[in-house]
């Protein structure tokens, strides 16, 4: 009997990421006036929880199979199931960690005192993303995208002024257009299946006519596309740079997970439930994407637009591994994953520290006065910058070591190897130019304005906190990639995963054209 206890609370604690960002979002909604204070605290709080959380729910994926937790005890396909996998606990802890150093930031530096709901819509924004990696059903996956989607929307205009009102409406329409894609693709795939739970898809869809084989294929390329928007693949890119580089700096350092969240769908349903459909489709578009986020970097004439672009060209490197479909590259993919996230943050987090410690000029590639804190900065823009381009001794270095031995085995490996060689010749230029211009340069004229705040160093930890992490990542390289193999080999052992959710690993549910889970 003890046993069972304990085995249902293990078990409930694969809801914890959604019903905790749930219920701090609440408690910051109410004291977010009067005692700001403490809605930062609960900010902080309920983000560290749930570093600690994902810790467990790791360690717990790592010695199991997949395992699904039905809400309302409504079994796998007909009610609302999570599944807690390797893959979704990976993304678990990326996604609480980088929310702890962005929620710090915010209050370290004031930024949740520019509007009155900064920290509930965050916290908010976590549960829709959180919800994204553990949903076992096709339908909660699009409604955890736009729950994550409205709160970025509130995220993306905090702080006021015309030229976020202006990126967020862009930003608005691309992602309601990418919103209606996603309910064709499921109505046609729902028209074909009679169902919508991805372990469930995956077993009828094997059994279709090959009338309905196409249509199945058709619908799954409808989503593939709109996981791209999502990532900002080339051509469907255009709205990140602006949007992003218009945005605080410490809200796009969040927004660097969102893109992982369309690489992690195309990851998560291309494998189990549509084969090697986008693949003729996925690996050009990677690395015309590496070509165009690095060559953004060398045009780019801020420091904001210069981690924009630097994160869609990080963001194709990923894909390029995501589009071997294959054990290496995927396990590649995997550890590649949350060392781009993090050291895009990381650079996202420096240049808002460069903005407001520099005093004049905002974030322009331009030389300025001497400013205190400047030699702190211009470390962490290094180790950011390494970080991005992949140079050793970070973990970028050996993240694209493995994306280019994966790609040894592709027809397109000469490709492969001379995008991303070249590129990351481009992204090191682009990024010395940048350093060197506004750290080693220096221009008296502005004068720095005397009423300005003194920079303070604490201001600093969550860059620090990021870079440790870069750096645990790098020196546990060994561990973490072996976790990373064993993730890939356990997302494409599609028989444990319908056995794990279904009961079974070729037979679909009854009433197969039945009514909607």
């Amino acid at each position: 009997m003890n046993l069972s206890i304990s085995d249902n609370l293990a078990a409930s604690l694969i809801a914890a990421p959604i019903m905790l960002p749930s219920l701090a979002g609440t408690m910051a909604l109410i004291f977010r006036r009067r005692r700001r204070i403490v809605a930062a605290g609960i900010s902080i709080g309920s983000t560290a929880l749930q570093v600690l959380i994902a810790v467990a729910l790791l360690i717990r994926a790592s010695q199991s199979d997949p395992t699904p937790y039905a809400m309302g005890d409504w079994p796998a396909p007909f009610g609302i199931v999570l599944v807690l996998d390797q893959l979704a606990a990976w993304m678990l802890l990326l996604t609480s960690v980088v929310g702890f150093a962005v929620a710090t930031h915010a209050a370290l530096t004031k930024l949740d005192r520019k509007g009155w709901n900064f920290h509930p819509i965050f916290q908010f924004q976590l549960l829709g993303i959180n919800g994204a990696f553990l949903t076992g059903d096709l339908f909660n996956l699009f409604v955890f995208f736009e729950v994550l989607l409205i709160a970025s929307y509130g995220l993306i205009l905090h702080g006021q002024g015309a030229r976020r009102l202006t990126s967020g409406v862009q930003y608005v329409v691309v992602n309601l257009t990418g919103s209606t894609l996603f309910l064709v693709g499921l109505g046609i795939l729902y028209g074909v299946t009679g169902t919508l739970n991805m372990a469930d898809m995956a077993a009828r869809g094997a059994q279709l006519a090959q009338g309905d084989r196409g249509l199945f294929l058709a619908g799954g390329l409808v989503l593939i596309a709109v996981f791209a928007l999502k990532a900002a693949l080339l051509p469907l890119h255009l709205w990140l740079p602006r949007a992003y580089s218009s945005t605080a700096p410490a809200v796009a350092a969040l927004f660097a997970i969102m893109t992982k969240v369309g690489a992690y769908s195309i990851i998560r349903t291309t494998p189990l439930i549509f084969g090697d459909v986008a693949e003729p489709i996925l690996l050009p578009a990677a690395l015309g994407t590496i070509v165009l986020g690095f060559a953004g970097m060398l045009a780019a004439r801020g420091l904001r637009d210069l981690a924009a672009f630097g994160l869609i060209g990080s963001t194709g490197t990923l894909l390029v591994a995501i589009a071997l479909f294959d054990g290496d590259g995927l396990a590649a993919a995997l550890y590649y994953l949350p060392h781009t996230t993090i050291a895009a943050a990381l650079l996202f987090l420096t240049v808002d520290l460069i903005v407001r410690w520099r005093g004049v000029e905002g974030d322009a590639i331009v030389p300025t006065p001497r400013f205190a804190g400047a030699s702190l900065l211009a470390f962490l823009f290094l180790a950011g910058g390494v970080a991005l381009a992949g140079l050793p001794p970070l973990s970028g270095f050996f993240g694209k070591l493995l994306i280019l031995d994966a790609a040894l085995v592709s027809p397109h490996a000469a490709w492969i190897w001379g995008v991303i060689l070249v590129t990351s010749l481009i992204a090191v230029v682009a990024l010395a130019r940048a350093g060197s211009t506004v750290f080693w340069k220096h221009d008296d004229t502005p004068e720095l304005p005397e009423d300005r705040e003194p920079p303070r160093l604490v201001q600093a930890l969550p860059c620090l906190f990021l870079l440790a992490l870069l750096v645990g990542l790098t020196v546990f390289a060994g561990p973490a990639t072996r976790y990373t193999q064993g993730t890939a080999a356990q997302v494409l052992d599609k028989p444990l995963y319908l056995r794990s959710v279904l009961g079974t690993a070729t037979t679909p549910s009854p009433n197969a054209q039945g009514d909607a889970p």
